[in-house]
């Protein structure tokens, strides 16, 4: 049986040899570096216009660092195995030092900044988010840098449900459909029968099914099966320990809620108000994820997910005290990734064909020889 404890790391693939087998053979880019340029441009536009509008949010300034001792980094996890990149700032001769953190996403952040900006229920903010994640093996859709539509949004105590979260999925799924024919109006060159367009709607499974479905596959695999079947779906209550003793993939314990008891379409007891946007690629013809996203946690949620994860001592910093003593709004958000979507939406092989990062010089030579030109 495939081992499913090593496969709730990440969704990356491991090794260059691999990498090398998986990447298309004959690809050919359908834009020019030159309209691929102006096509990220246009299509980042879109979307930043229409996710406002869609989900009532404002665009705002998001930071590059922040204070450790705050505690608002995103951990990525709950292993341990991300760590964000630290340094120390003397100031003034160490009279007045700080230690800092570069961000490896900005998902704690914003639901401090919603209570900053006096957001009410139903307003929100979207930020063009820049980080480092410098644990990541370097892939075909993995890089160091990382630039996300990071949003949040304050919501209603009433509105912590299922149903909210579909709802709110939906709206973030339509405009991901616009902005494809959008920009395949502006480049018809994108039409092309070898890369069918995103299904008008997408499916919601929760984790538990799509266990039920494949329960003899680790994570990766099972979604692969899965969007083989179905090439858009959203699968929900991921880090919630799962029948077969795993949770679908690790999930951090202190932003979404993965815990709260939910029901299935069919009535049966399911976990979790978060999850995560994944479709089928079909130029890499491998899964694809888009988004992670979720309701936040509430106080009860918080305490519930630190205990099972052994993480109570984290209620020692001032983000986790302010959740606890109802001191932050409640929120929904998420990051959507632009070079992921840039990437899925332009018909690329690579990310580095709609990013600029830092490659291995193995990826590189293995790129060029398939015709693949990473920035």
């Amino acid at each position: 049986m495939p081992d499913k404890r090593a496969d709730l790391a990440g969704p990356g693939i491991g090794d260059y040899v691999e990498l090398e087998k998986i990447l298309p053979q004959d690809y050919s880019s359908l834009l020019s570096p030159k309209d691929t340029q102006k096509a990220i441009f246009l299509g980042k536009h879109f979307i930043e216009e229409h996710l406002c509008q869609a989900l009532n949010l404002m665009m705002v300034t998001v930071p590059l660092i922040v204070d450790t001792t705050s505690g608002v980094n995103d951990m990525l996890d709950r292993d341990g195995s991300r760590t964000p990149i630290q340094f120390h700032i003397a100031n003034d001769q160490e009279h007045h030092p700080m230690d800092a953190q570069v961000v490896q996403a900005a998902t704690k952040w914003k639901r401090v900044a919603l209570k900053q900006l006096g957001m009410l229920p139903g307003e929100g903010l979207c930020t063009d988010m820049r980080a480092v994640r410098k644990d990541y093996f370097l892939d075909h859709d993995h890089s160091v840098y990382v630039d996300q539509w990071d949003w949040e949004r304050a919501m209603h105590f009433y509105e912590h449900d299922l149903d909210f979260l579909k709802q709110t999925v939906s709206s973030i799924w339509k405009v991901l459909v616009d902005t494809e024919e959008f920009l395949q109006d502006r480049f018809p060159a994108l039409k092309d029968k070898r890369y069918p367009n995103l299904p008008k709607r997408i499916t919601f499974l929760h984790a538990e099914d799509v266990l039920d479905m494949y329960p003899d596959l680790p994570r990766k695999q099972r979604e692969t099966k899965l969007l083989q079947e179905c090439p858009a779906v959203f699968i929900i209550g991921i880090g919630w320990t799962l029948n077969d003793g795993y949770p679908h993939e690790m999930r951090a314990a202190d932003y979404d809620d993965w815990s709260t008891e939910t029901r299935s379409i069919d009535g049966r007891p399911c976990h979790g108000l978060n999850g995560d946007i994944l479709v089928w690629n079909h130029v890499t013809k491998r899964r694809h994820e888009l988004s992670s996203m979720g309701i936040r946690v509430n106080a009860e949620a918080l305490r519930k997910q630190l205990r099972a994860t052994d993480q109570l001592h984290l209620l020692q910093y001032p983000y986790h005290r302010a959740i606890v003593e109802h001191e932050l709004p409640l929120s929904i958000g998420g990051g959507i990734g632009q070079a992921r979507t840039q990437m899925l939406l332009l018909r690329k092989a690579h990310l580095g064909e709609v990013t600029v990062s830092v490659w291995p010089e193995i990826l590189k030579e293995i790129c060029a020889k398939k015709n693949i030109h990473v920035l």
